[in-house]
């Protein structure tokens, strides 16, 4: 499997959340098929040009997020994206996401007839992709 994982050191975004969020994307677009093997921490450490513990920190948070799951001996492998945990996760996101948009909506004194606004505007955008 080719993945291609862009890192930036410029970003202030730490390295193993830019790799668990690039795993984690290439799982949800399906990119990675359910039940296929990532590659091991260790060659993509090497490929990747960082440490194994960033490697395995990104691993373990997208297995504790239920994207993928680590088989002793054997590697790790993407779980199905319809699980219960991922779409937890996805909700999570979303709702945190929401939070800063009414967040910063406040700052600049929209109201919620605005935000509601947005809101269908971006549906009604999306629809039409």
């Amino acid at each position: 499997m080719a993945l291609d994982i862009v890192l930036s050191n410029t970003g202030g975004v730490p390295i193993y959340q830019q790799i668990k969020a690039q795993l984690k994307g290439a799982i949800l677009r399906g990119d990675v098929a359910e039940g296929e093997a990532l590659p091991s921490i260790r060659s993509l450490a090497r490929d990747l040009q960082v440490s194994v513990i960033t490697t395995t920190r990104a691993y373990s948070d997208l297995a504790a997020e239920g994207f993928i799951t680590n088989v002793p001996g054997k590697g790790s492998y993407a779980l199905p994206r319809d699980s219960t945990l991922v779409r937890e996760q996805i909700l999570r996101e979303i709702e945190q996401a929401f939070a800063d948009g009414v967040h910063k909506a406040r700052l600049a004194g929209l109201g919620d007839d605005d935000l509601h606004h947005v809101l269908d505007s971006l549906l009604h955008h999306s629809e039409e992709q």
